[in-house]
């Protein structure tokens, strides 16, 4: 491309930022690393009604956390110093409010735009006169001269209406008996009849634009080169094309992603079907600062940021090969506008998971163990048994008064292949950290027989016996013993593996007594012998 690549993600802070959000989000990144460009963040926060305290810093975290910050945005805190180029400058609309007037004059001055004065009930009157006759109110060419406007009424008349401070609006003048040629990167040629366009508010008299004008504006000054948003924006396409020919500017590229679908494919994605299926449809956990409703988030309920973007990458654009695990890197350097789809693409929320899985699978086990500590101390107080098994290992130093990360990310080893979510690790390691409160009972039924006690005390007085207490000697004296006595392995491993676990679960039985010791491994046999 010959021209520095700028697009932007404009959204505005009226509450969380959807996953769809930040999809567009992540579209945009991915198009501007592509091709060495930049990354815009605007906030497009002109309808101060809808305002929510907290949204702005939410979206500005959303997207460090999923790992697509912006290069140019607001000065926060969080993001103290990341303008080096205050050209493009401020990134919220309610900070550059004073710079739309003059390109509403200007769109008047050129014939492109019109004062309208139609009061609130003398619309509402029209809307509800047409649906009464089984039609549809629309402002433009075929009626605007029966309103109260500047192209209905004489200047003089116009001018004692702005003179005597009648509230007004200004609209786009949208012309008659066109067909506009449209171009969108995903969907190709558009064509559009302007007659059945309307003529859409640019400019209020309380000094605020609309969407529409402050959005041409701004992406005209900040010299962005793309833009790639929601569907739900391609019906106001035509009428920003019209605005900046209107103004004499070159346009941008336009790019309309799909949308996301629910589950089922049928209708788009929303907060709704998360709470009924059980998933989040925000980045990060949100509570309405208005009624104190908490909404998940996907980085609270344990999932990888790697494991979002790689999953929402895929939702919509297609690599064109079977491969589906792509870090952000590779994201970069095999995204294409031209292969993201026309039609909707269904969230699956098992896909997601099993997005997760795999990240899971390959971060190392010292970062899970940091993260696993947490959920450790809070199911105990760091009890003295935790304190001892810690002292008899030699993966854990001694000495320790917590229970030593080593030993944990020695124990997530053996288990996280089994897990999804960070959550999922203490009901699979668990007896790595405490003995089993109970066995199991159809488990006992089926492992413990008559001569099972004789059994386990016999391996008891084997373990005893070993000096040197590691995995290979456990194995090779307790088969060796087996084979030489001509026991079934099941008559011996599965009593054994009940005693140490619980329950016929978990991974290979000498790992599990090698990491909780000879003293714990043989106390937790003598009282199965016990109980059972």
């Amino acid at each position: 491309m010959t021209k520095n690549v700028r697009v932007r993600f404009a959204p505005s802070p009226t509450g969380p930022l959807h996953i769809g959000g930040v999809r567009t989000a992540l579209f945009n990144y991915l198009f501007a690393k592509k091709h060495n460009g930049t990354f815009i963040l605007r906030i497009e926060d002109t309808d101060q009604n809808r305002y929510v305290e907290g949204a702005e810093q939410y979206i500005i975290n959303a997207l460090n956390w999923c790992g697509i910050p912006y290069d140019e945005g607001p000065s926060t805190a969080l993001r103290a110093g990341v303008n080096k180029n205050e050209k493009f400058g401020p990134y919220r609309q309610s900070e550059r409010k004073h710079l739309y007037k003059k390109y509403a004059d200007e769109l008047i001055a050129s014939g492109n735009a019109y004062y309208a004065f139609d009061t609130s009930e003398a619309l509402h009157f029209h809307r509800t006169d047409h649906e009464a006759k089984g039609k549809t109110f629309i402002y433009n060419w075929h009626n605007r001269l029966k309103l109260s406007n500047s192209l209905s009424l004489n200047a003089e008349a116009v001018k004692a209406k702005l003179d005597a401070g009648e509230d007004y609006v200004i609209r786009f003048k949208s012309p008659q008996d066109e067909t506009l040629h449209l171009t969108d990167m995903i969907r190709g040629d558009i064509k559009m009849d302007t007659n059945v366009l309307d003529d859409k508010v640019l400019f209020k008299s309380d000094g605020m634009p609309t969407y529409h004008l402050a959005n041409i504006v701004d992406d005209h000054l900040m010299e962005i080169t793309h833009v790639i948003r929601g569907e739900e924006w391609l019906p106001s396409l035509a009428l920003h094309f019209q605005i900046y020919k209107a103004f004499g500017w070159e346009a941008p590229e336009f790019a309309h992603l799909p949308l996301i679908l629910k589950p089922t494919g049928k209708g788009k994605l929303s907060k709704r079907d998360g709470d009924k299926l059980g998933f989040p449809v925000f980045p990060l956990l949100w509570t309405d600062p208005k009624t104190n409703e908490v909404s998940r988030g996907y980085k609270e309920d344990g999932y990888f940021p790697e494991a979002m973007i790689n999953f929402l990458a895929l939702l919509g654009w297609n690599p064109g090969t079977e491969q589906e695990i792509f870090n952000l890197d590779e994201l970069i350097n095999a995204f294409e506008l031209e292969r993201v789809n026309k039609s909707g693409a269904r969230f699956d929320p098992d896909k997601i998971r099993w997005f997760n899985h795999h990240y899971m699978q390959v971060q190392s086990n010292e970062d899970l163990a940091e993260l696993f500590l947490p959920i450790i101390n809070e199911k105990f107080n760091v009890t003295s048994s935790a304190v001892e098994r810690s002292q008899q290992n030699t993966i854990s130093p001694s000495g320790r008064n917590d229970i030593d990360n080593n030993y944990v990310a020695s124990v997530l080893g053996l288990i996280k292949e089994r897990a999804t979510f960070i959550s999922d690790f203490w009901a699979l390691s668990s007896y790595f950290f405490e003995a089993p409160k109970s066995h199991d009972e159809k488990a006992s039924k089926k492992a413990f027989k008559e001569g099972t006690p004789e059994i386990l005390n016999s391996v008891v007085s084997i373990i005893n016996s070993i000096e040197d207490f590691s995995t290979e000697n456990l194995q090779t004296e307790i088969k060796g013993w087996i084979t030489t006595n001509n026991i079934g392995f099941g008559l011996v491993m599965m009593p054994l593996r009940l005693a140490l676990v619980g329950a016929l679960q978990g991974p290979d039985v000498f790992e599990i007594m090698f990491m909780i010791g000879k003293a714990e491994t043989m106390k937790r046999i003598k009282k199965a012998i016990e109980v059972l």
